[in-house]
């Protein structure tokens, strides 16, 4: 598992970075996406590995893209 883990980003590092390019602050895309500051923030430091795929959907609704391209 640990080496699948070096080749894929995690997935709060895929969010991280396209909130970022999207110039959104994390408070201001977990109001986007309504879901708690602290999710998004425990998921981009990949404390959260997991998260649900309610917060997944609505994350990826939240920056314009398919779930899809959040996962791959």
């Amino acid at each position: 598992m640990e080496n699948k883990q070096s080749k894929e980003k995690e997935i709060g590092d895929k969010i991280k970075a396209l909130r970022m390019k999207q110039g959104l602050t994390q408070d201001a895309l977990a109001r986007k996406c309504d879901i708690p500051y602290t999710t998004l923030t425990k998921i981009e430091s990949n404390v959260i590995t997991k998260p649900s795929i309610q917060t997944v959907t609505k994350i990826a609704e939240g920056l314009g893209i398919s779930i899809d391209d959040l996962i791959k």
